[in-house]
């Protein structure tokens, strides 16, 4: 629960980072670089975590994730500083930055309470804290219980599970990288309409991810990775698109108050799935329904990226 804590500043922060030191042209690839790391260490850390548990049993495990967690707050601590602090950051390129659209620094003149009450009767924000929260049920469902269900359908032990385990992620990797970051970069720097971009590469992400309901009509592992590894592929690269919104809508002062509401609503998914696959495994000895709520659950975010999400554009502050 502390670490659970702890840890949820982590993609708020980081998107509004991003929308601090990044021009609207360079968004995208910002994004995805941070969000990628997150599917990275699954493809690292699944197997070697696996490989500590089964050589020196699982609080060793703890041990390594907790030292690299505090091997990662010295590194943030010494070396990140917003624009306006960061004395190596020459005029020229704080005014490339400025001009590019990135976020001014600051709080909203409504103050962090209103402006918290007034983001939430906004449509735009629910469409992709809804659109978002969609997503993060089967992501968590991913991560949490991937490597059990090679383990318990296919009969795979820890290690050869933690190996397989790093296939999807590392198709995840990739397509958040070159899909959600570097092509819809490229798209909108070549005059393409930046909503339309954005909003056609989340919805075709969300689509890919309903492959997760193609591992259900195969007994063959391969077959079922490969499924995976299409529906992880799809929603990672939809992430970045979805964590660099906030930056793009937020009123000034904001975006961590979006960015806040869109992550919370992904936690609570992410609280949700873990524990709904586990009562329909455990109840049927099977993942084929777990798999299947996964993807309706994905069909209810897809429209709300469509429809209530709208025009990308920064919402008026409020008066």
């Amino acid at each position: 629960m502390i670490l659970g804590v702890a840890e949820t500043p982590a993609f708020p922060v980081s998107s509004k980072a991003t929308g601090y030191w990044f021009p609207l042209n360079e968004r995208g690839l910002a994004t995805s670089l941070f969000d990628a790391a997150a599917k990275f260490s699954n493809v690292i850390g699944v197997p070697i975590v696996a490989a500590i548990a089964f050589f020196w049993g699982w609080r060793a495990m703890f041990v390594v994730t907790g030292i690299m967690s505090l091997v990662y707050f010295a590194l943030f601590y010494i070396f990140y500083r917003n624009p306006s602090q960061d004395k190596r950051l020459h005029d020229e390129e704080r005014r490339y930055i400025q001009e590019g659209g990135a976020q001014a620094e600051g709080v909203s003149a409504a103050g962090g309470a209103a402006s918290l009450g007034y983001l939430l009767t906004k449509t735009k924000v629910w469409g992709l804290t809804i659109g978002f929260a969609a997503y993060g049920y089967s992501f968590y469902l991913f991560l949490t219980w991937l490597p059990t269900y090679l383990v318990k359908t296919q009969h795979w032990d820890i290690l050869k599970s933690g190996l397989y385990t790093a296939i999807p992620w590392g198709v995840a990797t990739i397509t958040d990288l070159v899909i959600g970051g570097w092509l819809v970069d490229y798209l909108v720097s070549r005059g393409m309409e930046s909503t339309r971009v954005r909003k056609f590469f989340l919805v075709l992400g969300m689509l890919l991810g309903l492959a997760i309901a193609g591992a259900t009509t195969t007994t063959d592992p391969h077959i079922a990775l490969i499924w995976i590894s299409i529906a992880l592929g799809g929603l990672a690269f939809s992430a970045p698109i979805g964590w660099s919104i906030p930056a793009l809508i937020a009123p000034k002062g904001s975006v961590g108050t979006v960015g806040s509401i869109m992550n919370f609503f992904n936690n609570v998914s992410g609280i949700a799935a873990p524990i709904i696959t586990g009562y329909i495994v455990g109840g049927t000895q099977s993942f084929t329904n777990a798999f299947l709520i996964a993807a309706i659950v994905l069909v209810i975010g897809i429209p709300s990226y469509v429809f209530l999400l709208g025009k990308i554009e920064p919402i008026p502050e409020p008066a």
